[in-house]
């Protein structure tokens, strides 16, 4: 269902003080991403598709810097486009037009009418034999 928070994102200066201080304090799991300055975060059981308990969300970490000025909540939506559309019809503003994130999905940042960046996730469809 989408408009459910799904991720979040943290802005780091220093990487490795950043992984070690989450990871020391909540025991959360990383994994750099290859080809990107970014890390994925797991703070609980997770599988191929995410969490696999309900009441908690994975998140991911990245350099500092737009769109990932401070701490971003990531928003699932059916329609990236459409929800950018919304977005802009209602006040607020594109910050990052949507990006493929591989085969997952795709992503896009926007700030709400307060200047707040807010996340958004499109998941990308199962292939037909994993459905």
């Amino acid at each position: 269902m989408s408009g459910r928070v799904v991720h979040f994102e943290l802005p780091f200066d220093d990487e490795a003080r950043a992984k070690a201080f989450y990871g020391d304090l909540f025991g959360w799991q990383m994994q750099d991403v290859p080809g990107m300055a970014y890390t994925l975060v797991t703070t609980g059981p997770s599988g191929d598709r995410g969490a696999t308990e309900p009441g908690f969300v994975n998140g991911g970490m990245g350099q500092r810097g737009a769109p990932l000025g401070q701490p971003v909540v990531v928003i699932d939506v059916d329609d990236i486009d459409r929800t950018l559309a919304q977005v802009q019809e209602r006040g607020g503003s594109v910050v990052r037009e949507k990006m493929s994130v591989g085969p997952m999905g795709w992503n896009a940042y926007f700030a709400d009418p307060e200047g707040t960046v807010v996340g958004l996730w499109q998941t990308a469809p199962l292939p037909a034999d994993q459905s």
